[in-house]
């Protein structure tokens, strides 16, 4: 398919992404491709005016993926997703805000903003691919890297860091919906996505985390084989649990076990909502 002809053969995605800009950029196998149609599937399901939709990704791999949908799309500096998220969603709370970035991104330079919107429960739906590394910069260690006999550029003898568990993670902070899936999990995924969009809007902060397959950097450093190994490899190792019942404490993820699942789903104040409140009584007093 050449550029700009998504549209012309009536792709049913058409209406979210560019197809002028395709093919996208990843290497061979990534699967941030694959996560980001889950999105589009779900915008679908969720999204009636477009110009409420505003996606917002950083600096790394995943952070390419904004400027291939029809939306409000801004590409940030690194680690900065989430305030450019906060600050957008409490100009408008009307809007729809998307952070869609990697675990680099989102949990080590913006780890101290993650945890704070997470507190604050400010309804934006954070989605971080994590592929365990550093992708864009040559595959360094990063806050996912598993630890013990794992490599990176950056850890050629192994990683002795604990590694972070994002959904306990961003339970602890507060977030009110929670989630983890594995790239295999499309339709887990999308369906999800969906949720995590409505649930945003009412009850605040959701969390999703994406387990994604880097055979480039993590696949190669650590002798994985290409994307098809890799994901057999996510296919062996990912546990399924049913909706709440495993604690974020317990849903382990590293490459021997992957628990996926929702693990949060609690109706909170959002945010925007409490601090339009503040704004009304500061009107009438």
């Amino acid at each position: 398919m050449k550029k700009g002809e998504l549209k012309e053969y009536g792709h049913p995605l058409a209406r979210w992404i560019r197809g002028d800009r395709l093919p996208f950029v990843f290497c061979s196998g990534c699967t941030i491709g694959s996560s980001m149609t889950c999105l589009a599937r779900a915008f679908d399901r969720t999204i009636e005016n477009m110009d409420n939709l505003v996606i917002v990704s950083g600096i790394g791999c995943t952070g390419r993926a904004s400027g291939y949908f029809y939306a409000g799309a801004y590409h940030t500096t690194h680690g900065r997703t989430i305030p450019f998220a906060t600050g957008a969603k409490i100009t408008n709370p009307e809007l729809d805000v998307v952070v869609f970035s990697g675990d680099g991104d989102i949990v080590a330079i913006g780890g101290n903003h993650f945890i704070h919107a997470a507190r604050r429960n400010i309804g934006i739906t954070v989605i971080c691919v994590n592929n365990f590394i550093y992708g864009m910069t040559g595959g360094q260690m990063a806050p996912t890297t598993p630890s013990g006999d794992y490599h990176t550029q950056s850890t050629p003898y192994g990683n002795v860091e604990r590694t972070f568990n994002l959904v306990d993670l961003a339970a602890s902070a507060g977030a009110s919906y929670v989630a983890r899936w594995t790239a295999l999990h499309q339709m887990r995924m999308e369906d999800s996505f969906a949720k995590a969009i409505l649930h945003a809007r009412k009850y605040g902060m959701s969390f999703i985390e994406i387990v994604s397959a880097c055979p480039t950097y993590f696949g190669k450093y650590n002798k994985l084989g290409d994307s098809v190994d890799m994901l057999k490899i996510l296919e062996k190792i990912s546990v399924m649990t049913q909706p709440l019942s495993v604690h974020p404490h317990e849903a382990t993820s590293d490459m021997s076990r992957i628990v996926c699942g929702e693990f949060v789903e609690l109706e909170r104040p959002e945010f925007t909502q409490e601090y339009q409140k503040i704004i009304e009584a500061a009107q009438q007093g």
